[in-house]
C-alpha cells in the first residue's frame, strides 16, 4: 500500500469498532475497516467478506512485516479470527478491542473498542502475512 493509501487508513483512528460494521459513518469490524482501506485504494471491489476471506486471496508473504503488509490472526490460517494492516515492522492499524458483542456504539464506548495503532507484538496470535 502506498503512504496515501495508509494516511487514509491513519484518518479513521478513533472510529468505533462495531461487529459486522463496514460503514466509515457508523463503525466498522476489522474486515470491515481493512476492506475499505483496499477499495480506497483500488485493490478490492464492491464484495464484502471476513478476515478468513481476504486471506484466501492474498498472496502470502514470507518477510517481516512492512507498511500495508496485512496481518492475520488466530487459532491458524483455516481459523483465522481477526486482520489488521502493518505500519511497519512493530506497530499495526486495526479496528479492535470489540467483539460480537460490540453492536453499538455504547458497547464500543463500554469496550474501549476502535480503529487504533498498537505493537504487532500486543497479539500472540499472528498466523500469516499477506498483501493484495
Amino acid at each position: 500500500m502506498d503512504s496515501l493509501t495508509i494516511e487514509y487508513a491513519k484518518s479513521m483512528l478513533g472510529l468505533p469498532y462495531l461487529w459486522g460494521g463496514n460503514n466509515p459513518l457508523t463503525g466498522m469490524d476489522c474486515s470491515g475497516f481493512v476492506l475499505e482501506v483496499l477499495r480506497s485504494c483500488g485493490k478490492w471491489g464492491k464484495s464484502d467478506t471476513n478476515a478468513q476471506g481476504i486471506y484466501a486471496k492474498c498472496i502470502k508473504v514470507t518477510s517481516a512485516p512492512q507498511q500495508g503488509t496485512l496481518l492475520f490472526f488466530g487459532a491458524d490460517i483455516a481459523h483465522i479470527t481477526h486482520i489488521a494492516i502493518a505500519l511497519d515492522d512493530y506497530r499495526m492499524i486495526e479496528a479492535g478491542g470489540g467483539g460480537s458483542s460490540t453492536v453499538s456504539l455504547i458497547a464500543a464506548e463500554n469496550q474501549g473498542a476502535f480503529i487504533r495503532i498498537r505493537p504487532i507484538s500486543n497479539r500472540n496470535d499472528l498466523v500469516a502475512k499477506g498483501a493484495i
